[in-house]
């Protein structure tokens, strides 16, 4: 197994287990992007707007996987929500996030 396989896979299962935990999908792309097409019963929340609806995302009380266009504003957001004590992974891009479903 190369070192690329074990990282992705480590995500994948990391994805999957907080999907058997009853996450919730929450999507920081632009509403320009959401518009475009996204996951059902996704929460969007522009990653411009995290800071300041945190609370709204704690009272979820939910594990979050956190997905936008490629993978990179989701990992900000998902370092942020831990750095909150909210449990949320990076699922990386949405289209991604929505064929594990």
């Amino acid at each position: 197994m190369g070192f690329l396989s074990f990282i992705f896979g480590a995500k994948k299962r990391q994805v999957e287990e907080f999907l058997e935990n009853g996450a919730v999908i929450l999507d920081v792309r632009t509403k320009r992007e959401w518009d475009k097409g996204h996951i059902e019963n996704s929460i969007h929340i522009p990653l411009n707007e995290l800071n300041n609806r945190v609370e709204e995302i704690r009272n979820l009380q939910k594990p979050i996987i956190v997905c936008c266009e490629s993978g990179v504003r989701s990992a900000k957001a998902a370092k942020f929500l831990n750095l909150q004590n909210i449990e949320a992974t990076n699922g990386g891009g949405w289209v991604a996030v929505k064929n594990k479903l």
